[in-house]
């Protein structure tokens, strides 16, 4: 692996690049490689939840599922936060049984996912994908104890120069995403925030890797 791509909708099939394709249980395709599975909190269908959730759970004993996700929380959507939080946490304790990471969608919910983290004492990695918030965000999670992801807007928005460069590199992984740029643009841009070599940088995420992944 050269690179890693935390956090992706299309599977490339580059080489160098391992992908963690964003994979849904109605929509599975045995196909890719390596994968994250999860009810995202956008598309919870109440009369498939047990169906889902039981798919998840048969795909995460496998070795090509290397996460759970995307799931989370969104407080800008119509489906209510008390589904939202029940469909989260059901897949929480799979993610504790099978002991794998887990992938978080969170829009406007950040008090709310490191209450339910302290709450339940999840120990496995959970890892907020798609930052974009401020400092004091990221602070929060970091000291709750979350990994953070980075992609598209670390591209597009300068003021997360600042944001990125607070994390401690033990700490993060780079992404893409739904977005059309490279997993190797945003390693570009990257390490040229955190003022590391191309090769520097590859290992810090490599070492993230292994911590995260257990491998």
């Amino acid at each position: 692996m050269e690179y890693f791509n935390f956090h992706t909708h299309q599977f490339t099939n580059q080489p160098n690049v391992l992908e963690l394709v964003n994979q849904y249980p109605k929509d599975f395709d045995s196909s890719i490689p390596y994968y994250s599975i999860g009810i995202h909190p956008w598309y919870i269908d109440e009369s498939r939840i047990n169906e889902d959730l039981k798919i998840i759970e048969e795909k995460l004993q496998t070795e090509n599922c290397l996460a759970i996700g995307e799931c989370g929380l969104d407080k800008r959507i119509e489906v209510s936060l008390d589904l939202q939080i029940s469909v989260f946490e059901k897949q929480l304790a799979l993610a504790e049984k099978f002991k794998k990471p887990v992938v978080i969608h969170c829009v406007a919910a950040f008090q709310e996912v490191i209450e339910i983290k302290k709450r339940l004492k999840i120990s496995v990695p959970m890892i907020i994908h798609g930052f974009s918030k401020n400092i004091q965000v990221a602070s929060q999670l970091i000291t709750a104890g979350f990994y953070i992801s980075f992609g598209k807007y670390l591209l597009k928005n300068p003021d997360l120069k600042t944001v990125f460069q607070s994390i401690p590199n033990n700490l993060f992984f780079l992404e893409t995403d739904t977005m059309e740029e490279t997993i190797q643009q945003v390693y570009k841009i990257a390490s040229e925030y955190k003022d590391l070599d191309n090769k520097e940088l590859k290992e810090i995420i490599s070492s993230n890797y292994r911590s995260v992944f257990m491998v």
